[in-house]
């Protein structure tokens, strides 16, 4: 990584977008004793995104059922002249169909996604689960619909899930989900993988590489999600009431020791505000030139701690830092032995 990393990159062919973007996943509607509602805090850090520099907007349909994309739609009816990389997925709303990915449904909830974002085609449309039906029944027909949606220009980039389980899961649990992409992977050839990445994820070997050298080998972008654990790696108390319940239960046993080895970055990199958080992000940015990393907000605030804290690349002497604490974080959540032998993706 040189020093101007931070200026756009290829995700793949037809997305040159800024390494930094945002997952809308905020879908709150509701008002506060006389003040903003949910929808108008939405905008305003939008707004303040945009101001940063992110290109890459990230959502879903399932998002608040469309609330997330119709805010967006209304960013980009107010501001025609923004060029936003537009990031949708499917595969979790079935709505009235028999399945999210039978017969025309995925037509449909493209068409209504496009409506809702004010948009008239998506740089990336992601197939957002590996549930294709008994005996993968409705697999061949979502990956003639989305090569056909590439081939007439709805979209510009097909993109799957990365391999994912539950925090926690087994090292069973998750070759088999390696396996599982793996197989799904070399059917549906796509443009771009989507994965949940983070110090708590757990390293998967996928044909004995990992997944940054697998998908770069492949010619496959990489779009990050989840780089703070929702918020634990920015130094920040998670509560039970945290976005990802699964997550908050299985980590808050373990809260002491999470806390000394985050204590041990503060030692090593200094305890300046939002140095945890750069350590974070930049811990996913360099992983590849092919990785776009999104993060969620709260306010607009927190977009300009996390567009503001990035400052230069780490060394590969600090990464090695970062990672080896982040390895004993994956421990405390694995369980002793687990990890032997496995190296952090990198």
């Amino acid at each position: 990584m040189t020093a101007d990393d931070l200026a756009a990159r290829h995700l793949c062919p037809g997305i040159l977008t800024h390494p930094l973007g945002l997952h809308c996943n905020v879908v709150a509607d509701g008002a506060s004793a006389g003040g903003p509602t949910g929808t108008d805090r939405f905008l305003a850090v939008l707004h303040r995104a945009v101001a940063q520099g992110a290109t890459f907007v990230d959502t879903s349909d399932s998002y608040g059922n469309g609330h997330s994309e119709r805010v967006i739609g209304r960013l980009l009816r107010t501001r025609p002249d923004l060029r936003l990389h537009l990031s949708s997925k499917v595969g979790q709303v079935r709505g009235s169909a028999e399945h999210p990915y039978a017969g025309r449904h995925i037509h449909h909830q493209l068409e209504q996604s496009l409506d809702n974002l004010y948009a008239e085609q998506l740089h990336l449309y992601t197939l957002d689960s590996f549930d294709f039906g008994p005996g993968d029944r409705y697999l061949g027909n979502a990956i003639e619909t989305m090569h056909t949606l590439r081939d007439v220009e709805s979209i510009k980039a097909i993109g799957m899930r990365g391999p994912f389980a539950r925090y926690g899961a087994s090292p069973e649990e998750w070759a088999a989900q390696a396996d599982r992409f793996l197989h799904l992977f070399r059917l549906i050839k796509p443009d771009v993988v989507w994965a949940t990445f983070n110090a708590f994820t757990p390293v998967v070997s996928l044909d004995g590489e990992d997944l940054f050298t697998f998908t770069a080998r492949h010619g496959v972008g990489l779009v990050l999600g989840s780089p703070l654990a929702h918020g634990m790696l920015a130094g920040k108390a998670i509560s039970r009431t945290a976005p990802s319940p699964g997550f908050t239960a299985t980590a808050q046993p373990f809260m002491g020791r999470i806390e000394e080895d985050l204590h041990s970055l503060r030692v090593a990199f200094g305890d300046a505000p939002g140095t945890l958080m750069r350590l974070a992000l930049r811990s996913s940015l360099q992983r590849g030139e092919q990785c776009v990393v999104v993060v969620g907000f709260t306010d607009e605030g927190q977009i300009d701690e996390t567009y503001g804290c990035l400052g230069r690349p780490l060394t590969p002497l600090e990464l090695s830092v970062v990672d080896g604490v982040y390895a004993s974080l994956r421990a405390h959540l694995e369980g002793p032995g687990e990890l032997s032998g496995q190296a952090l993706p990198g």
